[in-house]
């Protein structure tokens, strides 16, 4: 379905497109149906837990295949027109899963990893935290409590909570989102709370990079774009 998708919005969009975008961008979407092929030819899901954990595979595959993607080597005016078919099928992917992920919350309003473990307990966070702010402001002030009980992985609960806080407008507690400066994955420290101690927020919560070292993860990812 997802790879129907995609080509129906490449299709739609052919003006725009040409072939070397296509090939670009086509190994995500791809991506996204082997992996759906290969989930489907196996057995139902036992548990809640497994089921969990097949919906966090399907929510990284497509991302994977997406870094190493270099737009850049694109004429400017098609770069848009393909970032956006690039998207597509894992937006509608995010979107599906996010939807049966709200089936599944459990009574205590998340996924302790006491009972699901640690990979599905990721995955429910990952999907959460690919979907939108409605969301984010819903599980946020669930999950804080769960830090300090060791249910919640400490940077799941900073990521999320860094992401709410820049579509709010609001500076970021962690620096994990980075923004796009000159070309390069860059964290905004302009919008950072209390930056000089930022480094120690991080350690405290479980993070094991300093911001200049997660920066510097960055550093070897395909150029950005700057948006208008």
């Amino acid at each position: 379905m997802i790879a129907l998708v995609f080509a129906a919005f490449l299709a739609f969009q052919e003006p725009a497109l040409s072939p070397e975008a296509r090939a670009l961008i086509a190994p995500v979407a791809e991506a996204v149906a082997a992996e759906e092929a290969r989930q489907a030819a196996l057995p139902p899901p036992t548990s809640d837990r497994e089921r969990l954990e097949r919906m966090g595979v399907l929510d990284q595959v497509g991302r994977r295949a997406m870094t190493p993607v270099d737009l850049s080597v694109l004429p400017e005016a098609e770069r848009q027109a393909a970032e956006a078919a690039m998207w597509t099928p894992l937006m509608a992917l995010d979107e599906r899963l996010m939807t049966e992920l709200l089936t599944m919350v459990p009574p205590e309003g998340w996924f302790l990893k006491s009972v699901y473990g640690e990979r599905a307990a990721s995955a429910a966070f990952l999907i959460v935290q690919h979907s939108n702010i409605e969301h984010w402001r819903r599980f946020v002030p669930v999950l804080e409590p769960l830090v300090a009980e060791g249910e919640v992985d400490g940077q799941s609960y900073g990521l999320m909570y860094d992401r709410l806080a820049d579509n709010e407008g609001r500076p970021q507690r962690y620096g994990t989102q980075v923004t796009c400066k000159a070309g390069k994955w860059v964290i905004d420290r302009a919008n950072l709370e209390d930056p000089e101690n930022a480094d120690a927020r991080r350690r405290e919560i479980g993070f094991r990079w300093t911001l200049a070292e997660y920066e510097q993860v960055f550093a070897d990812h395909p150029p950005c774009e700057e948006q208008p």
